[in-house]
């Protein structure tokens, strides 16, 4: 399998499936002296994981990531402090897949033969035939974006050390779209819901809090911990907001559940999401992302432009259109109305709105960049469809039989902020390049 290798500078490549061991991500690129916690790198990934809700699959994966290389294993002489740093060597994370047992890969060999309309199964099977990784979709399931998310939280924090955040949200669910709102509002809720999620974890509390896994830890005796958090999985559950949390987040117009910004916009959004799932059926809406601090002149041209190489965000799974700025509605402006005039304000180039998204001609403008994403209801839905036998080649009807989303738009915004810190990385490592050799006259 090619294809599974993103970045010149920056390279992240990702390996693993839905039901196999687990997932890797090797990271290429990374600098070093710089240290990470793996529970830093889980706060991202549990606010994509499953199992946490009314708007997510049951999965109860508790995507533990396990830092496999790419670090010091102690320090490395006598007065150097440089113990668990970044090397630069690739740095590559696991996340074992906990939550795969037989009851659920039987429900998938009964239905692999029927693939459901509207996702990967059938077009893969006519790819790799009968060798197909075909329990939980494999490489086509939704388990692979926990790959991507742990990239983006090394990348994201890299970013940030240079003055650039990324931060994503859910725009529009179910039909239901929040109003505009501004960017600093925007991360600050955001982040404040990120927060209220590691909080109440119970796998981040069990396992961090608790310090079952904490740096210094060897390879197998982290893996002796998952193997007893494997155990205790089925047993894990998410305690009830009280009535003190809900009201806390009230105040702080959160939602518990959807990282809408919000509050009304969520709550409808959830309501209208449950009443779909509660039909059979399932929902899709918009994620936007944008990522604020960046340098002006952050591109290459040509066949590497950064805003073709934002659309590269439709490798998303799920993810059918993706728009910059004013998108597609730029058709009904014009010139006048679209141009984003500038002038000259306290000694900086200032403009009149941001339609083209902080890209032009393929380059950053200093603006902040804003991308949506729509994305696609889940394939796999209660209602009864019409399907084929892959094998056979006959028309055969289709059941949903295993664990669903309702709606993925709840869990792809991680993803989007992900994918969007890697290639920002990427492109501003490139931009380094070039500004570093640059002769100064």
């Amino acid at each position: 399998m090619i294809g599974c290798t993103y970045g010149r500078v920056f390279q992240v490549t990702v390996a693993g499936g839905s039901y196999q061991d687990g997932l890797t991500t090797h990271l290429q690129g990374v600098p070093s002296g710089l240290y990470f916690e793996e529970r830093e790198i889980y706060s991202e990934l549990l606010q994509r994981k499953p199992g946490q809700g009314e708007l997510s699959s049951p999965r109860r994966e508790p995507d533990i990531p396990i830092i496999y290389s790419g670090v010091n294993a102690a320090n490395t002489m006598e007065g150097f402090e440089n113990a668990y740093y970044t090397n630069g060597t690739p740095l590559v994370i696991l996340v074992p897949n906990l939550d795969r047992h037989f009851e659920h890969i039987e429900q998938y060999r009964t239905s692999n033969r029927t693939p459901r309309p509207g996702h990967a199964s059938y077009a893969s099977y006519q790819k790799y035939k009968e060798w197909d990784d075909s329990i939980g979709a494999g490489f086509f399931s939704g388990r692979y974006t926990s790959t991507l998310v742990a990239a983006g939280a090394i990348a994201k924090r890299i970013l940030k050390q240079h003055g650039i955040e990324v931060c994503s949200y859910v725009k529009e669910a179910a039909g239901i779209r929040m109003p505009d709102m501004d960017p600093e509002t925007i991360k600050n809720k955001v982040q404040a819901f990120k927060d209220f999620r590691t909080q109440r974890d119970p796998i981040y509390n069990l396992v961090y809090g608790e310090e079952r896994i904490r740096p210094g830890m060897r390879y197998l005796e982290k893996m002796a911990v998952l193997a007893e958090v494997e155990k205790m999985v089925p047993d894990i559950k998410q305690k009830p907001l009280t009535a003190e949390e809900a009201e806390a987040l009230a105040y702080q117009g959160l939602h518990p559940v959807l990282n809408c910004p919000d509050l009304d916009a969520a709550t409808a959004m959830y309501d209208r999401i449950l009443e779909i799932r509660d039909e059979g059926d399932s929902s899709g809406g918009i994620v936007e992302v944008f990522a604020t601090g960046v340098p002006a002149g952050l591109g290459e041209p040509v066949f590497s432009k950064l805003d073709g190489e934002m659309g590269r965000m439709m490798a998303i799974g799920t993810v059918k259109a993706v728009e910059l700025g004013a998108g597609m509605s730029v058709k009904d402006m014009t010139g006048s109305q679209n141009n984003d005039q500038m002038s000259m304000q306290d000694g900086q180039v200032a403009f009149s709105g941001n339609n083209n998204g902080g890209i032009t001609g393929g380059l950053t403008t200093g603006q902040d960049i804003v991308v949506r994403l729509a994305v696609k209801p889940t394939p796999t839905i209660a209602k009864p469809q019409v399907t084929v036998d892959k094998v056979d080649l006959v028309n055969a009807n289709l059941a949903a039989v295993t664990r669903r989303d309702p709606t993925i738009v709840s869990r792809i915004w991680p993803v989007a902020e992900a994918f969007m810190a890697m290639v920002l990385l990427d492109q501003y490592m490139m931009h380094l390049a070039v500004e570093g050799l640059r002769k100064n006259d």
